[in-house]
């Protein structure tokens, strides 16, 4: 990789292409992870160049209703309160070319705005990119979690200006790259999330490196419904059965399925796996569960969490997220979250030992593939 600390950006524009795809409630931002760890970056650019401009998207822009809902400014205040520095916020309908050159730290409303003309951004329209480029000497990817996109505000850009990568990309690249090689045994896989089909590259890639890989969130619905269980009214793909039968018979040591269940039905309710019915919601695990995992998480020297166990948004369902964070709390393991979701559930439940990813799809694809579209070489 291109690091940044060997390049010369001295008195130079420098454009940082951040990812501050953030979630954001009511006008609050929920979890400032991304923003927090792009400090390093910034801090050492205001401190070696004269001028910078930082680049994100947030959310997707489909209609002009988007528009107002994905405005980066409540993130530029928050920059600004992080760094103890005004950011000045420039929108297009700015002379951005003026605010720009008069102002020595500045962001630029959501790029993903050009996506209403023909998806000009996440198509890395040649054009879109030369403007974008326009604005610096030199350009640094920040953004992990976008890496594995081509767009115009990053590999679009790159293409033009002299590049390299970012501290936190660096950062993210040199600790993912232990889950590849050289790590600890045991080592174990949390997979979570909502569709078996989204992961099938990751599971492929990682089945083989992992010793137990421990199925959990919506997905293991799938593998109980191809096992022939009824799974109420948890969303399942039966299209994936197969792939889940074949794992199931081919690695029977490896994968670990739930026990047991809490549902939703007239309230909240408690469910072994071969009770629920069909009028029950799933949506967290159970006590026999966790203890199961903790089983093999507390013999364990690596640990990759990929997604939440439950509902753990909903106070009545984060039983099993809540449990899971307690254990790993007290784990001397090498710990990564898989980002996303998993970062969020990390530092609400104060997981403060672990590698919190930015990436989330970045993550799994890297972990996948071993390389991304957007890292600098």
């Amino acid at each position: 990789m291109k690091r940044l600390e060997d390049m010369n950006i001295k008195g130079k524009r420098v454009i940082i292409r951040c990812d501050y795809n953030v979630p954001i409630e009511n006008g609050i931002i929920k979890d400032d992870t991304r923003i927090v760890k792009s400090l390093k970056t910034i801090n050492y650019c205001i401190e070696n160049a004269s001028k910078v401009v930082i680049l994100s998207h947030l959310g997707r822009i489909k209609s002009p209703e988007d528009l107002k809902n994905n405005s980066l400014k409540v993130v530029c205040d928050r920059l600004s309160e992080l760094l103890n520095k005004e950011v000045k916020f420039i929108t297009y309908e700015d002379d951005v070319n003026k605010e720009v050159n008069d102002n020595s730290l500045v962001m630029l409303e959501n790029v993903r705005y050009f996506d209403l003309d023909n998806k000009k951004e996440s198509n890395e329209d040649p054009e879109l990119s030369k403007y974008f480029a326009s604005f610096g000497d030199i350009f640094i990817n920040e953004g992990f979690g976008v890496s594995h996109r081509e767009c115009s505000s990053l590999t679009g850009i790159s293409k033009i200006l002299p590049s390299c990568n970012g501290f936190l990309v660096c950062e993210e690249v040199d600790n993912l790259s232990k889950l590849l090689n050289g790590y600890e045994r045991p080592y174990t896989v949390c997979m979570g999330g909502k569709k078996v089909s989204d992961k099938i590259e990751l599971i492929d890639s990682l089945i083989d490196k992992c010793d137990y890989m421990l199925i959990s969130g919506l997905m293991v619905y799938t593998f109980l419904a191809a096992k022939g269980y009824k799974t109420g009214k948890a969303f399942t793909e039966e299209e994936s059965y197969d792939y889940c039968i074949s794992l199931l018979e081919k690695y029977p040591e490896k994968i670990v399925l739930i026990k047991d269940a809490y549902v939703r039905n007239n309230g909240k309710q408690y469910r072994l796996i071969n009770e629920i019915d069909d009028n029950d919601e799933c949506l967290d695990i159970g006590p026999e569960t966790i203890e199961l995992f903790k089983s093999y998480l507390e013999k364990s020297k690596t640990i990759f969490i990929n997604g939440p166990v439950g509902l753990f948004e909903d106070s009545e369902y984060e039983y099993g997220s809540k449990s899971l964070c307690e254990i790993l709390k007290n784990l001397d393991s090498k710990i990564y979250a898989g980002g996303g979701e998993t970062t969020y559930m990390f530092n609400k439940y104060g997981v403060n030992n672990a590698f919190k990813s930015t990436g989330g799809g970045a993550t799994l694809t890297f972990l996948s593939s071993g390389t991304l579209i957007g890292i600098i070489k």
